[in-house]
């Protein structure tokens, strides 16, 4: 990480773009204190990994107010990937389903509903602690609030709408990263207006109706995040392996 912060300030001093999927909070605190232009936290799937990260972005924009740094210069982002939370519970619910007759009609209705009923929680959230008297305090230094980035957005069961992750959570301050076959389908048939503010005690019942039926969304996100820091890591040494080969193939001075 250190690398990656010192060869982008040599590019451009100004700009340096970091992605932490998996480090610890106080990382991303680091990141953000040092007055970094771009700060991205991802790989968010659960609400209190979201309140961590949110507490590293103040704590990072507390140290540089001490410091009397500008605060304006700096940005952050806190990407939650979505559509990956409905795969991995519609099939606890499924199951649920199958195994308990009692628990059918309240397990059928949360199917598709809990990524986005988390997203809904994590704005309020964000709204909470950025409407805070504690952010004001740095947002009149020139801070800017950490937005919400929503990330897998694509629809991966065919029977929800292909647009379910973009309609519902259209609200001030968010970013949406769309595939392009989403984005084409929105500027189709989608509607756009403010959307992720409203039903949020409906979104708030559903995470609680969740756990009623025995199924916990904290263990569920965290699998998530091990799951996504593995893949990343596995990713990452087949391309060290690769270009070590490379380097293996490549005749050395002393032989040329």
């Amino acid at each position: 990480r250190r690398e990656l912060v010192r060869a982008l300030r040599r590019v451009r001093p100004d700009f340096v773009h970091t992605v932490d999927p998996w480090l610890p909070y106080e990382a991303h605190q680091d990141h953000v204190k040092t007055g970094l232009a771009l700060a991205e936290a991802c790989l968010l799937f659960g609400l209190p990994r979201y309140r961590e990260v949110v507490e590293a972005y103040l704590a990072g924009l507390e140290t540089l107010a001490a410091k009397k740094k500008p605060l304006n210069q700096v940005a952050s982002v806190a990407s939650f990937f979505l559509s990956r939370i409905d795969v991995l519970i519609d099939p606890m619910l499924e199951k649920k389903m199958a195994i308990d007759g009692s628990q059918v009609d309240i397990a059928a209705h949360l199917r598709g509903q809990i990524a986005i009923a988390s997203a809904k929680a994590a704005y309020e959230i964000y709204k909470e602690i950025f409407g805070s008297d504690r952010f004001q305090k740095l947002a009149n230094k020139g801070a800017q609030p950490q937005r919400l980035l929503w990330a897998s957005t694509s629809t991966k069961n065919p029977d929800y709408s292909d647009i379910k992750y973009v309609e519902a959570l259209i609200g001030p301050n968010t970013i949406n990263t769309l595939p392009i076959e989403t984005l084409t389908a929105y500027r189709d048939h989608g509607h756009p207006e403010q959307s992720l503010d409203h039903n949020v005690p409906d979104a708030y019942q559903a995470l609680k109706d969740l756990s009623s039926v025995g199924i916990d969304l904290d263990a569920a996100t965290q699998q998530l995040e091990d799951n996504g820091v593995e893949s990343f890591i596995s990713a990452f040494d087949r391309l060290m392996a690769s270009l070590k080969e490379k380097q293996a193939a490549v005749p050395k001075l002393s032989e040329r």
